[in-house]
């Protein structure tokens, strides 16, 4: 008897040197694909860095102006003609705004910004108090104890400061002067570049002229609302000569009238 013939296939697969041609090309794609991460990877990590810095530094700016722009020209203390409490150095600024916070009252606080170091560095600082006129001839120093601290900035960077005034001329201190500047220039620089940001501005005072009040007379209840309360009691007192010239008016009309 003639054996059954072997049915034959179709079927076809890889060989052995097809299979290692196509692990080494993938090899060489997933080599080329990491090498391309691992440069990619820290510019984009780089990037982002600087994005988030800018923003931190961008709302520390932001909140510098605020303040800034809330200054208050307050007589430093009680006597004849004091100058307002302002000190304007390159590196901090010391001033008086309105109290500001979730829990502050009525009244005004006195805002140190300048640099200090603590345990992270060196840093830009925001600190406060609150504002209670001095004694004649009494030291600014020795009545200043902030508290309250919050960081704005840290090193590299380094904020300064230059003030102007009506004549647009900067200068880098402002001191003793009889009105607050009209400008202030916030320069941030990189302290391990010395390159200057583009980030920095100028913040405007919108009160430059001293406050009128309470403050001036000696009185031991002056708190900072001396001026408010004088400029009310300085209205009613106009308001009053005019409202008994119309009382006099309607009176003399009544009179007249058959």
């Amino acid at each position: 008897m003639r054996a059954p013939a072997r049915q034959q296939t179709n079927e076809s697969g890889f060989t052995l040197i097809e299979t290692l041609v196509a692990l080494a090309l993938m090899g060489l794609v997933l080599s080329a694909l990491a090498n391309l991460t691992a440069q990619w990877l820290p510019n984009w990590n780089r990037g982002l860095d600087r994005i988030q810095r800018s923003e931190q530094i961008g709302i520390a700016l932001q909140r510098v102006v605020d303040d800034l722009a809330a200054a208050q020209s307050v007589p430093v203390s009680r006597g004849d003609k004091p100058p307002p409490l302002f000190v304007g150095l390159e590196q901090s600024v010391t001033f008086v705004r309105t109290a500001l916070g979730p829990n502050a009252g009525p009244g005004l606080d006195v805002v140190h910004l300048g640099e200090t170091t603590d345990q992270g560095g060196l840093a830009t600082v925001r600190s406060r108090m609150s504002f209670h006129p001095l004694p004649p001839e009494a030291s600014l120093s020795d009545h200043l104890h902030f508290g309250e601290p919050v960081v704005l900035l840290r090193a590299p960077y380094r904020l300064s400061f230059a003030y102007a005034g009506d004549d647009h001329a900067w200068k880098s201190n402002w001191l003793d002067s009889d009105k607050l500047p009209a400008k202030i220039r916030l320069t941030v620089r990189d302290a391990s570049s010395g390159r200057v940001l583009t980030i920095s501005t100028v913040a405007s005072i919108h009160v430059q002229s001293s406050a009128q009040g309470d403050c001036k007379q000696g009185d031991a209840t002056c708190d900072g609302n001396g001026a408010a309360q004088t400029g009310a009691q300085g209205n009613g007192q106009q308001a009053s000569p005019a409202g008994s010239q119309t009382a006099g008016s309607a009176g003399t009309g009544q009179g007249s009238s058959p």
